[in-house]
């Protein structure tokens, strides 16, 4: 839930609620010209827009403005619903409310991507579904590409631009006890000599892996590649370089605790 009371001037707890029979008599009133059924159908919807935000908590984005924007969607949907499509309106408000969301998103995205990039991405991912309901498993980049009829290049390349950017500070592992960030990802040429210890230390837990953790964590950690990337080379899916290298570091960790 919301737990703002208020938000974008509305008090959320005074919001009106249609039922589906005044929904339709007004939407029939609307249809002839009557803008006050419009308006009344617009504020008897609002609530729709507030369940729709829930899907867009914790990202830091200002809800104020997603619930304008989501109003906008919803108006559009009033505009455009058609009583004879024999489905609720909600059914057909609710996509039209999370497409303005993600469009707003997606168009205010602080890192610039082309139209064309986010435009394959989506195909891209689609395909991604799909292959997996024929196959019950994850494809790989090169069964996506071939659906999508480009090269594996291009799919890796496109799923990477459309990924939120990240803090340095974001946890990208934990075992209850420390945790693996970002930063210490980033490789450093510069100041190999200060962490000599480190380096012997970690060179010590890379013979306790096998050859494919091996090659997992040295292109992750060393070479700076995403987990896409070494799917790609190594033709298995991303869901299994994630879980390998997950059950890499968790053997490191606890060989010297």
């Amino acid at each position: 839930m919301i737990r703002k009371v208020e938000i974008s001037n509305v008090d959320t707890s005074k919001l009106l609620v249609l039922s589906n029979e005044e929904k339709e008599e007004l939407f029939i009133k609307m249809r002839q010209g009557d803008t006050e059924a419009r308006e009344k159908l617009i504020n008897g919807n609002l609530r729709l827009v507030l369940s729709v935000l829930q899907r867009f908590t914790g990202r830091g984005d200002n809800m104020d403005d997603l619930f304008q924007v989501g109003c906008v969607g919803l108006i559009k949907s009033i505009d455009n619903f058609d009583l004879s499509l024999n489905v609720q309106f909600s059914t057909y408000a609710v996509p039209m409310i999370i497409g303005e969301i993600r469009r707003y998103l997606r168009d205010n995205n602080p890192i610039r991507v082309s139209r064309s990039i986010r435009d394959l991405a989506y195909k891209a991912l689609q395909a991604r579904e799909k292959i997996t309901k024929e196959l019950n498993r994850e494809p790989t980049v090169e069964e996506i590409a071939k659906e999508v009829g480009v090269n594996k290049e291009e799919i890796v390349f496109s799923f990477e631009a459309i990924q939120d950017p990240l803090s340095l500070q974001e946890p990208v592992f934990n075992d209850g006890a420390d945790s693996l960030y970002i930063i210490d990802q980033v490789k450093d040429n510069k100041n190999t000599d200060e962490r000599w210890a480190d380096n012997i230390t970690i060179e010590q837990a890379m013979k306790k892996l096998n050859d494919r953790e091996k090659m997992i964590i040295t292109k992750r950690f060393f070479d700076g590649r995403t987990q896409m990337e070494v799917a790609s080379e190594i033709g298995i899916s991303q869901a299994q370089v994630s879980r390998l290298e997950k059950d890499a570091i968790h053997r490191i960790k606890k060989l010297y605790k």
